[in-house]
């Protein structure tokens, strides 16, 4: 592991001794005071976009594309080009052909790293040698916390356990000038949305929920390790132009329905595929009725259909309260300047007649509230239908447990909006029949609902208030309700994914989501056939309870609380006196090796290591939960490696055959030949890769000897992360072959080196062996490659090319 040698950092709330951080932690003594300043330790002016420059690059556009109106993510998105005339016309039919075909080279102004994909990053940024970063760039403890008893008693745990990761990240963290936030500070995406999103920003992000920014204006995007050094570096970040499709709003919510109901309602029209390739861009009346809050919910979640991001446009009754109430108000000035120009110098709207790939209509006035679920985002079912659709499917009748808050829905409104429900069934005498678990999505709004006094009503009812991170969100959750790894249960979360497994490492455990609101009426029920719209609940005096609609407050009358002083991050000023050392004996951190660069020719003797079946997430390459601890260690964690994976000749999670006959599991056969040298390849279905940013699911297969994968279809981070690894992505040109190829045959390739040294321009052939016959037959396929991007498989990785040209 990196363990620091922390010269400057006796004054961290990490360097206390472990039992004042066990007193400093417990809740009832944490300051909650509210001031004029923010925690943030960079000023607003450090966090304010270049609006000067991007203005005149926005310019420059117009003179480029005279004729062309523009969406307000392109205006966005092109005013950050690196070269706007090499993006823009090349390749492009002038500029005429622009979506889907040009490559936009660019240059963000803001990096966001969460601590378990941090580790990677930094140990890459590490190997460039460069005494900063050269944007500001932000890491969050939010992924390692896991929770169980409680935030007093959880979160001085995770700090006694991670402390040599949290190390690690705070020196390298105050090495390089990055603003560093705690454990306990808050999560990641509510963290950038209360500090560093901004109308008009361009962000690059290490985790998929990023485009949570697109609520407050700004183009966000999830991105793996290797991306984020290309911008910390200096180099321009590549991507090929989305499409752009509007998501219309009209009407206004009423009622149940919430803002997640809007995107929950969406990924069932558009399922978790139906976005990749395409800019999520919000438009018409409705979203003048949405709270900020409201629409990063609503963006959080684009990360479900597999969209680049999501946005919404500078809203004045929605944006400038929220940036003024979190201590912002130069930029809210500014923005609301630019917005009220003229069309060619509004950087903050599409322009009248803007052109888009697609157009989706959404009555908010119509929208009921959604269930989603289980074991996939994008099953979505109307609540009114809801109660026949689990009778229908044969689900538990009862669930075990309600999970409200997470990066997706932990704001104040969502929190006084649960209270309200709270305060209507205390009064009734009534207490959760599930277990009830709120957690609180910043330390900001951890104090801010603490002093109001919502906090403590969730606790007289039972609700255990966990700490300020992702949880049980993303598997840090230890049950201690007495379930059987392998039991079938139900839950019912306000969260944003619901993979199986993903929670509590139990892959029978189905995943509702739905609102907060809804989770918290629900939990009072126990059932899941519990309709709190039209359904009541029995009291022991004989009479009926039953809920009136939620009722909530967007922004405290009182301003935000700043919560406890040491969540505060550190200040953004490089100090080379920091220094970073490595322990070769450490199981949580270790440096990277280069990977070999391409071979002098095509590849050949290749193997089907497995055919994987059906879904294939990013969890299900790379595991969270307990997993997590490797994050900085590419060995350790390479032993996780597509163990969720169903192998559709063996029908079983996790087990392959060798030539020999002998059973394995997935990552001890990828081991064993790794050790013979023996190259293979994953065969796979569609959209392989969806979920999270995790680029271990890139570099853990190529750590154990992979270098293809061949899929129906690709999830646009992953496919981007393979290529940035070495391991090159090719699809089916017909599908059909899927069911030709089985495990062990053997592949080799034919017109890929060429098309490699090409910069991409040719065609690829597989050939194909069967194992045991012998029989032999060729596989169309297709590949899609950036002159850049060919770079990088032949060098062996991107960062073996950075590290040349450095």
């Amino acid at each position: 592991m990196l363990a620091a040698r922390r010269s400057v950092a006796g004054d961290s709330f990490l360097a206390l001794p472990g039992s004042l951080r066990r007193l400093v932690l417990q809740r009832r003594s944490l300051a909650t005071i509210t001031d004029a300043f923010p925690a943030v330790a960079s000023t607003v002016e450090a966090r304010t976009p270049p609006y000067t420059k991007l203005l005149e690059r926005l310019q420059n556009v117009r003179r480029l594309l005279p004729t062309r109106s523009l969406t307000l993510a392109e205006k966005i998105l092109f005013s950050h080009l690196d070269n706007a005339e090499e993006s823009l016309l090349e390749g492009t039919n002038n500029g005429a052909d622009i979506r889907g075909r040009a490559t936009l080279k660019l240059k963000p102004d803001r990096v966001a790293m969460q601590d378990a994909s941090a580790q990677m990053a930094l140990l890459q940024f590490m190997s460039c040698g460069l005494p900063s970063t050269a944007v500001p760039a932000s890491i969050h403890c939010d992924h390692m916390i896991v929770g169980e008893k409680g935030a007093d008693v959880d979160l001085p745990n995770s700090i006694t356990g991670n402390k040599e990761v949290y190390d690690f990240l705070e020196s390298a963290a105050k090495k390089y000038g990055i603003e560093f936030w705690p454990p306990g500070a808050g999560i990641i995406h509510q963290a950038v949305l209360e500090n560093y999103a901004a109308p008009g920003l361009m962000m690059l992000g290490t985790d998929s929920h990023t485009p949570n920014a697109g609520g407050l204006g700004a183009i966000a995007i999830g991105v793996g390790g290797a991306d984020a050094v290309d911008a910390l570096v200096d180099a321009p970040w590549e991507l090929k132009a989305p499409k752009v499709r509007s998501v219309r709003l009209e009407g206004k919510l009423s009622g149940w329905a919430s803002p997640k109901d809007v995107i929950m309602s969406l990924a069932g029209q558009l399922t978790v595929r139906g976005g990749t390739g395409y800019i999520i861009e919000y438009t018409g009346p409705g979203v003048e009725s949405l709270s900020c809050t409201g629409m990063a919910t609503i963006c959080n979640m684009g990360a479900e259909i597999g969209a680049t991001t999501s946005i919404f446009p500078f809203t004045p009754s929605a944006h400038i309260p929220y940036l003024h109430s979190t201590h912002r108000s130069s930029i809210a000035t500014q923005a609301a300047a630019i917005a009220a120009s003229p069309g060619p110098h509004n950087l903050l709207m599409a322009d009248n007649g803007a052109q888009y790939d697609d157009e989706v209509v959404i009555d908010l006035s119509k929208l009921e509230p959604h269930i989603n679920g289980p074991f996939t985002p994008d099953l979505s079912t109307p609540l009114s239908r809801f109660k026949d659709v689990v009778k229908a499917n044969g689900w538990p009748e009862t669930f075990g447990a309600g999970l409200i808050g997470s990066c997706t829905n932990s704001s104040y409104a969502d929190m006084t909006r649960c209270e309200s429900l709270v305060k209507q069934a205390s009064d009734a005498g009534l207490k959760p029949q599930a277990d009830f678990f709120i957690t609180p999505g910043s330390e900001q709004i951890r104090a801010t609902v603490d002093r109001d006094g919502t906090m403590q009503t969730f606790e007289d009812a039972g609700g255990m208030v966990l700490a300020n991170a992702c949880g049980p969100c993303i598997g840090q959750w230890s049950r201690t309700d007495g379930l059987n790894n392998g039991q079938a249960n139900a839950i019912f979360t306000s969260y944003n994914r619901n993979f199986p497994g993903r929670n509590d490492g139990n892959r029978k455990t189905m995943n509702f989501l739905a609102s907060p609101e809804l989770v918290t009426a629900m939990s009072y029920s126990g059932r899941t056939d519990f309709n709190p719209i039209t359904d009541s609940i029995p009291l022991p005096n004989g009479q009926h309870f039953q809920f009136q609609p939620p009722h909530g407050t967007d922004l405290p009358s009182a301003g935000f609380a700043a919560g406890n002083p040491l969540f505060q991050p550190t200040p953004p000023t490089p100090d080379a006196s920091v220094e970073i050392a490595v322990d070769p004996k450490s199981d949580r951190l270790a440096l990277l090796e280069p990977f070999q660069p391409f071979p002098e020719g095509e590849l050949t003797g290749m193997k089907v290591l497995v055919r994987v079946k059906g879904q294939c997430t990013t969890d299900t390459i790379s595991a969270a939960g307990p997993w997590l601890k490797y994050k900085g260690h590419l060995p350790n964690i390479s032993e996780n490696t597509l163990i969720g994976a169903v192998s559709a000749d063996t029908g079983a999670v996790n087990s392959v055959i060798d030539t020999d006959g002998s059973t394995h599991t997935i990552p001890e056969l990828a081991t064993r030949w790794k050790s013979s040298s023996q190259p293979w390849l994953v065969v796979a279905e569609h959209n392989y890769g969806e979920g999270s940013a995790r680029e271990h699911a890139a570099l853990q297969p190529r750590y154990l000897g992979g270098r293809i994968v061949l899929a129906k279809s690709f999830a646009r981070i992953h496919e981007t992360n393979l290529k940035k690894q070495g391991v090159v992505p090719l699809t089916f040109a017909n599908e059909a072959d899927y069911e030709r190829l089985a495990g062990c045959d053997e592949v080799e390739t034919e017109g890929l080196y060429d098309v490699l040294k090409n910069g991409g321009k040719g065609d690829v052939t597989l050939v194909v062996r069967k194992h045991g016959s012998g029989e032999s037959f060729k596989v169309e396929v297709r590949c899609n490659f950036s002159p850049d991007q060919c770079g990088f498989i032949l060098a062996g990785s991107a960062l073996n090319l950075l590290a040349r040209k450095g």
